[in-house]
């Protein structure tokens, strides 16, 4: 298991400040991690055969990746709406900015 103290080195490492209680909960968190890895790392591949040819594993070919699959996404398409429904989609908004919508930040 990892101890609290390789935790705070990591979090060091990645700039990242985290508490005592942080340490000892990421301390399990991670430990449980590391442990499911190592299952991986013991499972008998060697009958198991690469899943695309080797110039295929790191491209994407005409949209497929290398497991043949179709990009899912469909086209964008632009559904009119009434002045109702978008005032209504207006309101719903608790903060403007201008002549914004302001939303919580994604990233």
């Amino acid at each position: 298991m990892l101890s609290k103290e390789e935790v705070k080195k990591v979090a060091d490492l990645a700039r990242i400040e985290i508490t005592d209680q942080e340490a000892e909960k990421y301390s399990k968190e991670l430990s449980d991690i590391l442990g499911f890895v190592e299952k991986l790392n013991e499972a008998d591949t060697d009958k198991i055969g690469p899943i695309a040819p080797a110039r295929l594993a790191t491209q994407s070919v005409a949209g497929r990746h290398i497991t043949g699959a179709k990009n899912a996404t469909r086209e964008d398409k632009i559904i009119e709406a009434s002045n109702e429904t978008k005032e209504g989609i207006i309101k719903n908004f608790p903060e403007k900015k201008d002549r914004f919508d302001k939303v919580k930040a994604v990233f």
